[in-house]
């Protein structure tokens, strides 16, 4: 599949509506790319520009925005199991089942924007995921990879 392909479908859930976990396996991929989001809302799984670390920008929203950010790199192109974690108190990043970043966030922004799998929120093409996406699964609870 290229770096050009992508899946949109309607969300299973806002982010505002409680705890929530999203889990994926990737490979590959480039900084600055996103796996997971909400179109006109959040990247929920994505690399940061500089490093290729992993990141969300899942969060309250508004001027208190802060992206989460690890420092577990994710584009070296060998499978890692990711996944992002809120339980109502604090966001986590996990990569092959380790906790990488975790931060207070008593809220998250909502959104009912259709989720996007291998593609930004902005659907800028520097965001399209050049690597391997799979087994994605979101679940309504906070679950510990």
């Amino acid at each position: 599949m290229n770096g050009t392909a992508f899946i949109s479908a309607e969300s299973p859930l806002s982010p505002a509506d409680g705890p929530f976990s999203v889990l994926a396996w990737i490979k590959g991929g480039a900084p600055g790319q996103t796996i997971l989001a909400q179109g006109s809302g959040a990247n929920w799984l994505a690399t940061d520009a500089l490093t290729g670390a992993l990141m969300t920008e899942l969060s309250r929203g508004g001027r208190a925005a802060v992206a989460l950010l690890s420092e577990a790199v994710v584009t070296d192109g060998n499978w890692h199991r990711i996944a992002f974690t809120w339980d109502g108190r604090s966001r986590r990043l996990y990569v092959d089942g380790v906790l990488a970043a975790k931060d207070a966030q008593d809220s998250l922004a909502a959104s009912s924007a259709n989720l996007v799998v291998r593609a930004g929120k902005t659907m800028a093409p520097g965001t399209f995921w050049s690597g391997r996406i799979d087994d994605v699964r979101i679940y309504r609870r906070a679950v510990k990879p």
